[in-house]
């Protein structure tokens, strides 16, 4: 695997896309570059990277690190980050001085980031300069992939020819992350996934449904 993970990070830093193995499910992913994240965008019909109809997750290495340090950490935010990074927690946050290019930041001017616990695409990660996109590999309306094979059918489906990957065997059956929007004064769940409500309120009892 290791040289599959330098493969895909060479391709990483000449702007290309990648399919990685996450904690959940197979991805496709970019480094933060306009030109390669526009084009994820388009294959996944997620609308113009200016007006993302859903932009895209941001993983990086920690929130104590570039670039996820620019983002707008609030005390509920960094709390749970602690408590649950790495793992299948996102949490969205506010981007004031807009590092994060458009596709990944939403109109609102807020990113999605999660720190991911799986080491091939910690591996990415740190290659890639501390954070990469990272969407699910399938096609629209299709289920995301568990397998390397299922991932490389849906990139080919999606005219993604030239994408290169790291294979990380078939991905236990997994819930999506847990999404928690942390840019308000009470941190409200956006969708319950891997991470129960039940464990978010044992950190912090006012967390919102």
């Amino acid at each position: 695997m290791d040289r599959a993970v330098r493969a895909a990070a060479e391709v990483l830093a000449g702007g290309g896309l990648v399919i990685l193995p996450t904690e959940t499910v197979y991805g496709f992913g970019t480094a933060l570059v306009p030109e390669a994240v526009a084009r994820l965008m388009a294959a996944k019909r997620r609308g113009r990277p200016d007006a993302p109809e859903r932009p895209l997750l941001v993983l990086v290495g920690a929130r104590d690190a570039e670039p996820a340090r620019a983002l707008a950490w609030t005390p509920a935010a960094i709390e749970l980050a602690d408590v649950f990074w790495p793992g299948a927690l996102t949490l969205v946050l506010a981007d004031p001085g807009a590092r994060f290019p458009a596709g990944v930041r939403s109109a609102e001017g807020t990113v999605a980031v999660r720190a991911t616990p799986h080491p091939a695409a910690r591996a990415l990660v740190e290659a890639a300069g501390g954070a990469l996109t990272s969407t699910s590999a399938n096609e629209p309306g299709r289920p995301p992939a568990a397998t390397f094979a299922e991932a490389l059918e849906a990139a080919r489906a999606l005219g993604l020819d030239d994408v290169l990957g790291v294979d990380g065997g078939t991905l236990p059956p997994s819930a999506p992350s847990t999404l928690v929007d942390c840019t308000g004064e009470t941190p409200r769940v956006l969708r319950e996934g891997a991470v129960p409500v039940s464990r978010l309120r044992c950190v912090l009892p006012e967390v919102a449904p």
